[in-house]
């Protein structure tokens, strides 16, 4: 039994920022400051609201915790639910959230109007779209998400930013599109839009009418692909991350991961209908291989650290939907610490990509590049750089990329190689050590390509790192403030503390995994979530 005022508290992560968003329209423009102070205040005490949340939902687990907004009950009325998967979302939400307003303060929510208003609304449908307990209000959500999204990813103007901001644009509108038609066939043959209840109501769909609601399943999972970055709906991923400015690309870094937590959710949840169970999964697979073949692809081709922070979100985009698709509960467990690894790594690396960026210039890496290729150098220049004192900046970025390289490649010790090295044992042993089984060539095609995709992160940091750190012709030292480099190490900080930690860490994966494939506790919650009774006299 919990305290009511915890069981409240499910619904503060989509008030909070709603609220600070809506407050910071009343502000002139010009107080920046205020703006700053309400802003980063809202997403601390976000992060304290997540961390309880994550609490209660360890307390009633395997069920999971309703609130009935408006106090009707399921399916009439609208539910937020709250299990540990939601509550580990809501969590890395906030972290990224404050770790981006950070970084920002230094200059960028100054370049353009309404910066911390957008960001919190963002923070409204995320955190939405993690409770809801129905196709619906995902779908609302889910719009605000993406209707703030298209502020953010035009802040601060120019030329690549606007060209890239309305491929993005256009793209996500045809997705939503998709996504209304997807949950209106579904909606029309089974009459609910409620989660669980839907769940309840697939297995007595007549025969004659199935085909309708795999139609809807299939059109509204190629809605959470595109926004996964599936290969080859997600060619615009790419461009607008690494347009984007650095904070907003960092907190984008969530952004994918919200089609890969709808994927997750809706195939365990509506796969308990025995019938629909196993529904799509070898596309899943198959398109998640495609996606990180075209994700390392791209690591090794890209020449900016910007665009390669965006192939590394393809590369953790195809891991993950490779492994929803092979399913079971060891490889579910390995795939969520993965996910929590690779987006604090890939968000951290934005954020280094804004600073390394400010000491280098375009001709610079042309010739960098041009050296590299024709193996051109100068034994005098050599000579004259040994010795050479490090600028006490140059040493902290570079000690920041160093790690941030380690992670992104999976070399141990760090995070990176533990979730690799989990993800690759699950592979193997998916009903975990002692209960060997066939490996089917499909999982050794993926185990592959995870093994290269490591190899092509490796080959283009390492040169990427030499080109920026050691044998750059430009030597300029780019300013850094403190304020930009604390949320770089902040987040490397939390991929340390999830090697460190790996233990608890990996037991609270695999009690989410096993909830999420034993869906029967969420959907009784859900069901028979009682009425709170007045209490008045």
């Amino acid at each position: 039994m919990t305290a009511p005022w915890l069981h409240n508290l499910i619904i503060a992560p989509i008030v909070l920022p709603f609220v600070a968003g809506a407050l910071m329209l009343l502000f002139d423009e010009r107080r920046h400051t205020l703006k700053a102070v309400t802003s980063l205040a809202s997403a601390i005490l976000l992060l304290g609201v997540a961390v309880a949340l994550l609490v209660l939902a360890g307390a009633v687990a395997p069920a999971a915790s309703v609130y009935l907004l408006g106090n009707w009950p399921a399916p009439f009325g609208i539910v937020l639910v709250l299990d540990r998967l939601s509550a580990l979302m809501l969590v890395l939400t906030a972290i990224l959230a404050i770790a981006s307003l950070v970084f920002a303060l230094a200059r960028w929510h100054r370049a353009g109007p309404h910066f911390h208003t957008i960001f919190q609304f963002l923070l409204v449908g995320l955190n939405g779209a993690f409770l809801t307990g129905d196709l619906f209000n995902l779908f609302v959500f889910f719009e605000v998400m993406l209707a703030a999204s298209y502020g953010l990813v035009l802040h601060g103007s120019g030329p690549r930013r606007v060209r890239a901001g309305l491929h993005y644009i256009a793209f996500n509108l045809a997705a939503s599109a998709l996504f209304l038609i997807g949950v209106s066939l579904l909606y029309g043959i089974t009459g609910t839009l409620n989660m669980a209840d839907l769940a309840r109501q697939l297995p007595l769909v007549a025969p004659g009418d199935r085909v309708f609601v795999e139609a809807g399943a299939a059109i509204l999972g190629v809605a959470f692909l595109v926004k996964a970055g599936m290969w080859p709906l997600g060619f615009w991923l790419v461009p607008a991350y690494a347009a984007a400015a650095a904070p907003v690309a960092a907190m984008f870094a969530i952004l994918s991961k919200v089609g890969i937590y709808l994927l997750l959710r809706l195939s365990l949840l509506l796969s308990g209908a025995g019938a629909f169970a196993g529904f799509g999964g070898g596309w899943l697979i198959a398109g998640g291989m495609a996606t990180l073949a075209f994700g390392l692809i791209g690591v090794l081709a890209s020449q900016a650290m910007d665009r390669l922070a965006g192939y590394f979100v393809l590369v953790s985009s195809g891991t993950l939907i490779a492994a929803i698709g092979i399913g079971g509960t060891q490889t579910t467990g390995a795939a969520l610490y993965y996910m929590a690894s690779s987006t604090f790594a890939v968000a951290a690396f934005f954020l280094l990509a804004e600073l390394i960026g400010r000491s280098q210039d375009t001709a610079a890496n042309m010739l960098a590049v041009t050296m590299e290729l024709y193996g051109e150098d100068d034994e005098e220049a050599i000579e004259e750089e040994v010795g050479l004192a490090i600028p006490a900046t140059l040493a902290i970025l570079g000690a920041c990329f160093s790690i941030c390289a380690i992670v992104l490649i999976g070399m141990p010790p760090f995070s990176g190689f533990v979730a690799k090295f989990l993800l690759i044992a699950s592979i193997l042993n998916p009903k975990g050590l002692g209960h060997p089984l066939p490996v089917s060539g499909s999982a050794w095609a993926l185990i592959a390509l995870i093994a290269i995709a490591g190899l092509a992160a490796l080959i283009a940091l390492t040169r990427m790192g030499i080109r920026i750190f050691w044998a750059s012709p430009d030597g300029d030292v780019p300013r850094v403030l403190l304020v930009e480099i604390a949320p770089v190490a902040g987040l490397l900080m939390l991929c340390l503390a999830l090697m460190a930690g790996a233990g608890p860490m990996m037991a609270y994966m695999q009690e989410t995994a096993q909830s999420l494939h034993a869906p029967r506790d969420y959907i009784g919650s859900v069901m028979d979530a009682a009425r709170v009774k007045d209490a008045g006299p």
